[in-house]
């Protein structure tokens, strides 16, 4: 943002940054966090500690100590950004998405700080790692970052270099999957209801992790890898042959018997994005024991058929395939959320190198993107248009929201018994399934969750 727009909106941000007040114990370092998001909304073309101060006209090694010694509760503000949008953007429908995004940095001094795969600079890296849940509406237009944490690598970091970096004894290695169903459980203690989780093919080919998510009771749309093993018929025990997913849709029978059918994913710059479709029942093994049906989706993209997705899911009787695919394809808002962090707000411009230093830059963040998210949500109902955020770069980005789409109310009210994935070919043989997507439907009719099931390992239902 510019001087002029910092200014326009500085009632609205004292009075947002106000509700933070309860993390600080002094009006000083109160007062930082002001400066230090007023600073990330600025037009600064590099928003570390320095710059920051000298925008701000304080000593940069005022921020500094901000950053890393001064008390305050940094896990308190982010359950207050959640607690915020459990408040004024509860959505029933809501989407949780999971994520993970590097920081490149040299040396190898700054907490956590690993040579990883980075997709930041697409290779192999030297980089930070923080696993990141974002909080999506159904429609997508409104979008937040809920939760940022840091990864501590499984080697490399002895008792001295953990030290000196200032990482906290308590904290030990976790695998990513596992963060971010600590991040879930964390959302749900400060009140937040997601619909949906979706993540990537990292987390779907996870048993751990899907495991977790049925444990906290929550519906997904997992995107997993093409060799992931598993049954298309209900198996007569574990130790049953099982296939990779890829084969299993290719030359099933119960994927056979279907003809592909084209759904309208979403309008682009380039035109309507249209993916062929095909799903039914899958089992998965689970230890000693079978998990199941869940659904197995099969995707692939009409203009370039060698292009495959597939997703597992273990949404209930009566949730339409569109609702399902509209969840798939729903991971963009993540992305966005983390470009913005990055481009407009400098995310990954800190040069702090202690633990508690590099960790409030993120949750910080967070507190200047929600300000962003709610200003654009505020101000898109004033006039229709516009997604874009009021940063620097105002009116340059495409529009990427997912088109307004048309559904069926008998569908979005459950009605669907036909598609679930428990049922047998022949009853799913020749069901043509419409192509129009149910996003309005679905939102209105809410899918009320004290009514829905979901499918835990051994078929056991479990209400929601």
């Amino acid at each position: 943002m510019i001087v002029q727009q910092i200014r326009a909106l500085a009632r609205r941000l004292s009075t947002f940054l106000g509700e933070f007040r309860n993390c600080f114990q002094t009006p000083q370092t109160r007062q930082h966090l002001n400066e230090y998001v007023r600073g990330q909304l600025s037009n600064l073309p590099r928003k570390s500690v320095e710059p920051i101060a000298h925008l701000a006209d304080v000593p940069p090694r005022t921020l500094q100590e901000f950053l890393s010694f001064s008390q305050w509760d940094h896990d308190r503000l982010r359950d207050t950004v959640q607690q915020i949008v459990a408040r004024d953007h509860a959505e029933p429908q809501a989407i949780g998405i999971i994520d993970e995004s590097g920081h490149p940095k040299k040396g190898r001094e700054t907490a956590c700080v690993h040579r990883q795969y980075c997709g930041a600079s697409g290779k192999v890296d030297n980089c930070v790692m923080g696993v990141h849940l974002c909080h999506v509406s159904f429609d997508g237009k409104f979008r937040a970052m809920l939760d940022s944490e840091l990864f501590l690598p499984e080697k490399g970091w002895n008792a001295k270099r953990r030290e000196k970096a200032g990482i906290p004894e308590s904290l030990v290695y976790r695998p990513k999957h596992l963060i971010a169903l600590e991040q879930l459980c964390r959302a749900a203690d400060n009140g937040l209801h997601f619909g949906w989780i979706s993540a990537d093919i990292w987390y779907g080919e996870k048993p751990a992790f899907i495991q977790g998510l049925e444990d906290q009771k929550l519906r997904f749309v997992l995107e997993i890898p093409k060799n992931l093993m598993g049954w298309v018929r209900r198996p007569a025990d574990a130790d049953t042959k099982r296939g990779e997913v890829q084969d299993m849709v290719r030359w099933s029978r119960p994927m056979l018997t279907q003809d592909w059918i084209d759904f309208h994913i979403k309008d682009t710059g380039m035109g309507a994005m249209v993916w062929e479709v095909r799903a039914g029942a899958f089992w998965l093994k689970r230890g000693n024991a079978v998990a199941g049906p869940y659904w197995l989706i099969a995707a692939r993209d009409r203009l370039h058929p060698d292009t495959m997705k597939y997703f597992l899911s273990n949404a209930s009787a009566g949730v339409p395939l569109e609702v399902l695919l509209h969840v798939a394809f729903s991971r963009w808002p993540v992305e966005r959320c983390l470009e913005d962090e990055k481009s407009e707000l400098g995310m990954s411009h800190f040069e702090v190198r202690k633990y508690d230093g590099v960790l409030r830059h993120l949750r910080i963040t967070q507190v200047s993107h929600l300000f962003l998210a709610r200003q654009t949500q505020r101000l898109a109902e004033k006039k229709s248009g516009g997604d874009d955020l009021p940063g620097a770069r105002c009116g340059q980005r495409a529009d990427r929201r997912p088109a307004a789409e048309r559904g069926r109310p008998e569908a979005a009210a459950g009605e669907s018994r036909a598609n679930h994935p428990g049922d047998s070919s022949e009853e799913r043989r020749g069901e043509k399934i419409t192509c129009e997507g149910p996003a309005q439907a679905v939102t209105k009719a809410r899918h009320p969750t004290e009514a829905a099931t979901m499918l835990h390992p051994g078929a056991k239902r479990v209400a929601l």
